[in-house]
């Protein structure tokens, strides 16, 4: 019985600890969702493949927009090329 409950723990354990390593990722550059280049000046979003070049007014002014726009046109994009829920694409 012993031998069994320790078996049975070790696959538990095992099976947490590859939960864990999946949820927290490995830190991997293609993990990324956006990257700050301060030498170049230059965010680069991952997901939607959008390089801007004004790090400075991003950061220091809040120059949010052309990122959130180009976020916003990728997701309504992504959204028009899903078909409805319950409908099957042909």
């Amino acid at each position: 019985m012993a031998r069994l409950l320790d078996r049975q723990m070790a696959q538990q354990h095992a099976a947490l600890t590859e939960v864990r390593r999946s949820a927290v990722g490995s830190g991997d550059r293609s993990e990324k969702v956006r990257t700050y280049n301060y030498p170049e000046g230059r965010i680069t979003d991952h997901r939607i493949d959008f390089k801007y070049y004004k790090l400075p007014q991003f950061v220091e002014a809040g120059d949010l927009d052309p990122v959130i726009d180009r976020l916003i046109a990728w997701d309504q994009s992504n959204r028009l090329s899903e078909p409805p829920n319950g409908a099957k694409r042909a």
